[in-house]
């Protein structure tokens, strides 16, 4: 996170702004799709007293909250859209909804925290319209592809998907041991049910792989994966990319 916001000037302290200090970064808050430690650990970075708003469900809220008034809570709801404010409550112009994806708990929420959370919570994706009527869908972990989702997915201007894993038992593989992509809750891009044939008919949105483990052979640009990636209409996000809606 640090080398990312020092890479993009866009996130630097703001001319005119001085007065809020060097600390000041113009990230007014956070949408969290799930509680996995990689998704939320950056708002560590984030936390040199600087207001801050972070949306998430309650059960994800529950499973991170450690301490009172750390953060300006927003709760949502799965399916209801809300409105993105900067933490003094001023509205950006974008709206959120949130759709729930799977069942999978990180590994550190015991058996026992999940039988107090609210199981659709687990892990979302986030469709972000703008007030010109674009729209953005983010799908960091999906573990399945269904009609209803190939439905929002046709909706969007760009689609932010899921590109953790190639095949399902990659890190077996390499590692000798482990779990499969589809029980980490990730669907791999490569087989029949992989995602890059599941969403071959989708005609309208930009199609972005991101989220991409560092044993995914996509990465290598000299390689046959990427190249059936990008054959199929794909492109592989690279850190700076900005999407205006």
């Amino acid at each position: 996170m640090r080398a990312q916001i020092e890479a993009s000037r866009e996130l630097h302290p703001q001319p005119g702004k001085e007065k809020e200090g060097v600390r000041q970064s113009p990230i007014a808050g956070a949408v969290l799709a799930n509680a996995d430690v990689d998704h939320a650990l950056g708002l560590l970075l984030l936390r040199e007293l600087q207001p801050l708003r972070v949306y998430a469900t309650d059960s994800i809220r529950r499973m991170l909250q450690r301490v009172p008034g750390q953060v300006t809570w927003g709760s949502f709801e799965p399916g209801i859209a809300f409105p993105l404010e900067n933490p003094g409550g001023e509205d950006s112009g974008l709206r959120c909804r949130a759709l729930s994806l799977g069942t999978h708990y990180p590994a550190y929420v015991s058996p026992r925290r999940q039988s107090e959370l609210t199981l659709g919570d687990a892990s979302l994706g986030l469709m972000v319209a703008s007030s010109s009527g674009k729209r953005l869908a983010y799908m960091p972990a999906v573990p399945q592809i269904d009609n209803a989702l190939l439905q929002e997915f046709e909706s969007a201007d760009v689609l932010l998907f899921d590109g953790t894993f190639w095949s399902d038992d990659e890190l077996i593989r390499i590692q000798g041991s482990g779990q499969t992509a589809l029980q980490m809750g990730h669907v791999p891009v490569s087989s029949a049910e992989g995602s890059l044939s599941k969403l071959a008919g989708l005609r309208h949105p930009r199609k972005i792989y991101l989220h991409l483990n560092n044993t995914n052979p996509m990465l290598n640009e000299v390689g046959p994966e990427y190249a059936q990636v990008r054959e199929a209409g794909w492109e592989i996000a690279e850190d700076g990319w900005e999407f205006e809606l």
